[in-house]
């Protein structure tokens, strides 16, 4: 599932990681270091915004403003390095979805932009085709032609999210994070062996292994 999401953050280096994780989720991402820079693309709305409050030029509230002027529905996730307290207060008044307190980890705004996402806007797309594979999220069935294939959830989410970033290289923590929750502090094996269960029930399914750091799906 693609989504358009505006990241401003004005270091330069946390921009471009920032930016690389959240490309690996297949979301299409324009990135900004400059308050100026980011007001230009208010009037073309992305699907979200990630907003830092502290900017060189503009004040990170004055742009959210302008923002909710425009699109009052488009979600934003604040980031910042101030006090933490005051900024999320105001940043809620002022109509942001999220607040994420600097430092923090690329991995958790991934997770938190996929869980805004999802709570705003659901699933766009509830049948995904993988032939000769149907998958239908909202009845979470999945048919070969018109036999029915029998998962447990777990298979199911780890099949969904497999087909919604086939062609990517998925390592074992991005498949833990995204099927057993960022909570879970187990070994990073259990992802093998629901894949091996998967590749057993759906052996048409065309995944690679990528040694020492994953699996990745391949476009039919």
């Amino acid at each position: 599932m693609s989504f358009k999401i505006y990241l401003v953050e004005d270091d330069k280096n946390l921009n471009l990681v920032l930016t690389s994780y959240l490309e690996k989720e297949n979301w299409e991402i324009s990135s900004f270091l400059t308050g100026e820079e980011a007001k230009k693309a208010i009037s073309n709305p992305p699907d979200l915004w990630i907003l830092d409050i502290m900017l060189p030029d503009i004040d990170g509230y004055q742009i959210l403003q302008e923002i909710k002027l425009t699109s009052p529905d488009v979600p934003v996730i604040f980031i910042s390095a101030r006090d933490a307290d005051i900024d999320r207060v105001l940043g809620l008044e002022l109509g942001s979805d999220d607040y994420l307190p600097k430092p923090f980890l690329p991995r958790e705004l991934v997770i938190r932009t996929r869980n805004l996402l999802e709570r705003v806007y659901g699933t766009r797309s509830q049948v995904e085709n993988i032939p000769p594979y149907i998958i239908d999220e909202k009845s979470r069935r999945v048919k070969l032609k018109d036999q029915l294939i029998d998962l447990t959830s777990k298979e199911f989410e780890l099949l969904v999210y497999f087909s919604k970033n086939q062609g990517l290289a998925l390592s074992r923590e991005q498949i833990l994070e995204s099927v057993w929750g960022a909570n879970y502090f187990g070994t990073d094996r259990v992802v093998d062996d629901l894949v091996r269960r998967l590749r057993k029930k759906m052996p048409l399914l065309n995944i690679e292994t990528i040694y020492g750091y994953g699996y990745r799906m391949i476009r039919p």
